[in-house]
């Protein structure tokens, strides 16, 4: 194939993608026809496909995708050594590169990448976010430490409720649809819920768990201290049920993990938060931050102490550029905040609590 038909191949790609920009920059349009219109029956689809595998089809793309392109840019090292390149197939390579980008970025928007431009739960909550006071986040962290401290007195009195990995998967299922009974637009049907094949990577590159686009699976990384794994396993349905921003998909995790009969779930996400909370206080008010962490319950602190040593012995040199890389993909993706996006949940947890009276 020529170059000037590989050009009129890309060009038809080029325009769909040119489409899809300009659909998603109008939020209630999204929200309407793609959130919650045709991606339902675009996530229920491949949940249905592969849902029922007891292992991750994702993982398995993800692993061959990397190998391929590792052999890709050897094979394109040792022609450039070789001199075997020449001005035509170099424009050719480049033409092919830039339709599977293309292909790429069409297949990932249209099958889920879209949602990071909806309305999303604030606006289905009716939720007036603004931006909240040192004051506002000393109330929520105070409601969070008796929130954690209390889940984890009724952990301590009653052991048989720490569940293995199973049960949590189980038990996330559960909880959304306890949680639907509430909000129906939060039913979760079909699952499909994984541990992660890279768990093992997980723990060096720092991510707990991640959703699959392309398959519609949500991958948890079952290597990580367990308290981590129920909120995880919440925040990664929420991203099947296409709240694609990551203080959307916390948000969502809370609403479901604080709604669970399994005091594992509201110790996770309470925790959680509690730490976003400390974090983001610590900014202005250093002393209430200290009086905060005080008042844990030993056991947590233990629990802090375990998780603190935990990442410790994973860290290295290369998770910092990982960061940066996501935090990139997030800052393209509608998260103008990078990583700092994870902690934005307190200002929806905030909205939340001052229309509802209780988090």
């Amino acid at each position: 194939m020529n170059s000037k038909i590989k050009w009129k191949v890309l060009l038809p790609v080029v325009l769909v993608a040119i489409i899809i920009h300009f659909f998603t920059s109008n939020a209630v349009q999204v929200e309407t026809y793609y959130s919650t219109g045709i991606y339902p029956f675009i996530a229920s689809s491949l949940q249905y496909l592969f849902g029922w595998l007891p292992f991750s089809i994702g993982d398995i793309l993800y692993g061959l995708a990397a190998c391929w392109i590792i052999f890709k840019i050897y094979g394109y090292i040792l022609a450039l050594i070789k001199g075997n390149i020449s001005g035509i197939s170099f424009k050719i390579g480049v033409i092919k590169t830039l339709q599977l980008i293309l292909l790429i970025y069409i297949i990932f928007n249209l099958f889920w990448g879209i949602n990071y431009n909806r309305v999303g739960i604030a606006g289905q909550l009716g939720l007036q976010l603004k931006k909240y006071s040192t004051q506002e986040l000393l109330v929520i962290d105070s409601l969070l430490l008796l929130k954690v401290n209390e889940s984890k007195k009724t952990l301590l009195s009653n052991p048989k409720q720490i569940a293995n990995t199973g049960q949590i998967k189980q038990q996330t299922i559960a909880a959304y649809q306890n949680i639907a009974k509430k909000y129906p637009f939060l039913t979760y049907q079909p699952t499909s819920l994984k541990p992660s094949m890279w768990g093992w990577l997980g723990n060096y590159a720092g991510f707990t768990g991640y959703y699959n686009p392309f398959t519609g699976e949500a991958q948890v990384n079952t290597t990580v201290p367990q308290f981590l794994q129920p909120f995880t396993f919440c925040h990664e349905t929420a991203h099947q049920l296409g709240y694609a921003k990551e203080n959307e998909a916390n948000f969502v995790g809370y609403l479901t993990a604080a709604s669970s009969a399994d005091t594992t779930f509201r110790y996770s996400v309470y925790l959680d938060l509690f730490l976003y909370a400390q974090r983001n206080l610590f900014r202005t008010d250093s002393t209430a931050v200290k009086y905060f962490a005080k008042k844990l319950n030993p056991a947590i602190r233990k629990d802090l102490n375990d998780l603190r040593k935990f990442n410790e012995r994973h860290r290295n040199p290369i998770e910092p550029v990982i960061a940066w890389i996501y935090g990139n993909y997030l800052k393209n993706n509608q998260q103008p905040s990078g990583v700092q996006s994870y902690d934005e949940v307190l200002g929806l947890l905030i909205a939340y609590y001052k229309k509802f009276g209780s988090i």
